[in-house]
């Protein structure tokens, strides 16, 4: 049987062909489902995110890209995506492919965690739907494995690449412990929303979220755990909280230094970090210069992201010698196991020869004793294991050398096989 993959990523498609391929977390389970109910598919699993779409299986080589295909051509299905999105892995490629996804190596952003979480979710399904429990089993739980040995073994996911994650990481840096300090968010755009949810993940327990519109400030405080506060009360909320983001539309300062020495004076010159990734910016980079308030600006953020990146790109590159590793270990355990029904074959043509021979000559061994019997029995077996015992360990190693000449399929032709 054959492992093979389908499908279109970031890379080889825009968005807007994805979205017509992608299903929900409930459709992919019964996907899989329906896929394995085709005679030529033993396993199917389907990876839906906003950046992919996959079809993995196992079976006849060719017949999951045969399956999809015709799904894609169906009149309710998939009009106008161009199969040229759609790139096609089979056997040792499609492993490597499956651990490379895994180990977020394939992903827009190199190290991003949330993709294991993913692939984990879909195989779930995939197992509950009753499309997953033979080699497309294994072959996933391996591929968890080798995203562990990857995070354990290089800093591919420790340095944000973000500029939400770097807000994160550098209000990290100033206060240490997160825990149970109190953010103000400024503005409701998704920009914010994705630095709340870093931020509340990190340990910030108190959000607080202001617009000049109430009911966008109702809208993000409600998708974060957050609460809604009205924008005349931001000057109020300055005194109390301990990390502001802001990220509105305004064109000019929102904060002046004037007000930020106001500000710093009824904190008591309690530090508070003021994250401005807005453009025009919100917030006067002059009041950096005042003792115990920390500004950064969305360049500061971008430049940090950006050396990150070249830190994750050179971790990248000893992760995938990992993941060559892990697929070459695990290219040999399925060569060995599909050497193992041949050798099986082989013992059992042996012994069925052995058996009839001795039938044949039963009437010229009809006058020995019992003893003698168990004699003869022991003497033609010990010859058919001597004689077995070379090729069967000849078929071992050549299915786990992949330079070997000799393939499974060889094998059974010389012992006449089925």
């Amino acid at each position: 049987m054959s492992i093979q993959l389908i499908g279109m990523n970031h890379r080889s498609a825009p968005v807007e062909v994805r979205e017509r391929l992608a299903v929900s977390e409930q459709d992919a389970a019964e996907l899989a489902r329906e896929l394995t109910l085709a005679p030529t598919l033993d396993e199917a699993l389907v990876l839906s995110t906003c950046n992919r779409v996959e079809f993995l299986a196992s079976g006849v080589r060719g017949a999951l890209r045969e399956q999809i295909l015709r799904r894609l051509r169906a009149p309710t299905n998939g009009a106008g995506i161009d199969e040229g999105a759609l790139y096609t892995y089979t056997g040792g490629d499609a492993v490597r492919h499956v651990f490379r996804v895994a180990a977020s190596l394939d992903s827009m952003v190199v190290g991003e965690p949330q993709i294991l979480g993913q692939v984990k979710d879909a195989y779930q399904r995939a197992r509950d739907a009753g499309a997953l429990g033979g080699q497309l089993d294994r072959l996933l739980s391996h591929a968890f494995r080798v995203a562990r040995r990857v995070r354990n073994e290089t800093g591919i996911g420790k340095m944000a690449v973000s500029v939400s994650y770097v807000a994160v990481e550098l209000a990290r840096k100033i206060f240490g412990d997160l825990e149970g300090l109190s953010v103000l968010l400024i503005g409701a755009g998704e920009m914010a929303e994705a630095a709340a949810q870093h931020l509340h993940g990190a340990g910030a327990s108190h959000l607080y979220v202001t617009n000049r519109t109430m009911a966008s400030a109702e809208r993000l405080a409600a998708s974060c755990g957050g609460r809604a506060v009205p924008f005349d009360r931001l000057l109020e909320l300055l005194q109390r909280v301990d990390i502001v983001l802001s990220s509105t539309g305004a064109p000019g300062h929102i904060l002046s230094r004037g007000t930020a020495q106001g500000v710093i004076a009824a904190r008591r010159n309690k530090p508070i970090f003021l994250v401005d990734i807005a453009v025009p910016r919100d917030i006067d980079p002059e009041i950096n210069d005042l003792d115990n308030m920390f500004v950064y600006d969305v360049d500061d953020l971008q430049q940090v992201a950006a050396a990150n990146m070249r830190h994750r790109q050179g971790e990248a590159e000893i992760a995938e010698r990992i993941v060559d590793d892990e697929v070459e270990k695990i290219l040999s355990r399925i060569r060995s196991r599909n050497a193992k029904p041949a050798i099986v074959s082989l013992n059992k043509r042996l012994e069925a020869i052995r058996k009839g021979e001795l039938e044949r000559f039963q009437s010229k061994l009809s006058g020995l004793s019992g003893e003698q019997r168990e004699a003869v029995e022991a003497l033609t077996r010990g010859i058919i294991n001597k004689v077995a015992h070379h090729p069967i360990r000849e078929a071992k190693r050549s299915a786990s050398d992949p330079r070997s000449r000799i393939t499974v399929d060889d094998f059974r032709r010389m012992f006449g096989l089925d």
